[in-house]
């Protein structure tokens, strides 16, 4: 999380959903900023909105980003319980 988020919610880390606004902070997409479009939680990784290669035969495909290598900026709180929990350790 970032720390402005740290500091309204009293919480070191929370799992990115889709919805979230995050930042890229290592690798190849370093310091791009965008919302999660789709998160993989077996392989531990999320698609991030704009950030995509181009394929062989045309197109392009979104590039996978293991949710370690991203920081959290704007939370996503329609889920009730996501918003009570933030809310219990804040």
């Amino acid at each position: 999380m970032s720390s402005e988020l740290r500091v309204k919610h009293g919480r070191r880390s929370v799992r990115p959903r889709v919805g979230d606004t995050v930042r890229i902070v290592r690798g190849e997409y370093k310091d791009i900023e965008g919302k999660v479009t789709n998160v993989d939680t077996k392989l531990g990784v999320i698609n991030v909105e704009g950030v995509t290669h181009e394929k062989l035969k045309g197109g392009t495909a979104p590039v996978p980003i293991h949710s370690s290598n991203v920081v959290v900026t704007a939370l996503t709180l329609q889920d009730k319980a996501r918003k009570s929990k933030l809310e219990v350790a804040g």
